[in-house]
């Protein structure tokens, strides 16, 4: 199966809302492993369709430790009901915003509703990694770049580096 390309900053395509998944049929479920083999390769530990240029209201996610065995965990249509407190999450990066890592601030826990794999309903009570990992990714699909969540001063500096690098390729 071949791996997909992930888009990265400025691609216009990642800025925009994703739509709902009207039917998890076979194209889906090809989609699914497809993102798994490319988030498993890059390596990372979270994949929004959007950012392999599916408009696609999907993610995925795994926040096992590499020594243990992976837990693909796979969210359609996922909203977050409620999010409480709030936590830095440190040194955050993006398999989109490449070479780029920022302290962001987001909710401690989050509740968020959703479809697993097979359309049966699901509600995750989250905190530390994995409720960052999931507001990460839930962004993505809202057209959401975690360098939006950062300070005006930061997010130019790196804007300017990628149009100079952009330039030199």
């Amino acid at each position: 199966m071949a791996e997909l390309e992930v888009l990265t900053y400025p691609d216009k395509f990642l800025k925009q809302p994703t739509k709902p998944v009207e039917e998890i049929d076979g194209t889906i479920q090809k989609l699914i492993d497809r993102m798994t083999e490319t988030m498993y390769n890059a390596p990372g530990v979270g994949l929004a369709a959007i950012q392999v240029g599916y408009d696609k209201s999907l993610l995925i996610y795994d926040i096992s430790p590499k020594e243990e065995k992976r837990s693909l965990q796979v969210l359609i249509n996922p909203r977050i009901i409620t999010s409480e407190g709030t936590i830095i999450s440190e040194n955050e990066g993006c398999l989109s915003v490449p070479d780029f890592r920022a302290d962001v601030g987001r909710a401690a826990s989050v509740l968020v509703e959703g479809l697993d794999r097979t359309g049966k309903p699901i509600r995750i009570e989250a905190e530390g990694l994995l409720a960052i990992v999931l507001q990460h990714e839930i962004d993505h699909l809202n057209g959401t770049l975690f360098i939006d969540r950062i300070s005006p001063l930061k997010r130019e500096l790196y804007k300017r580096r990628i149009k100079k690098k952009l330039k030199r390729e």
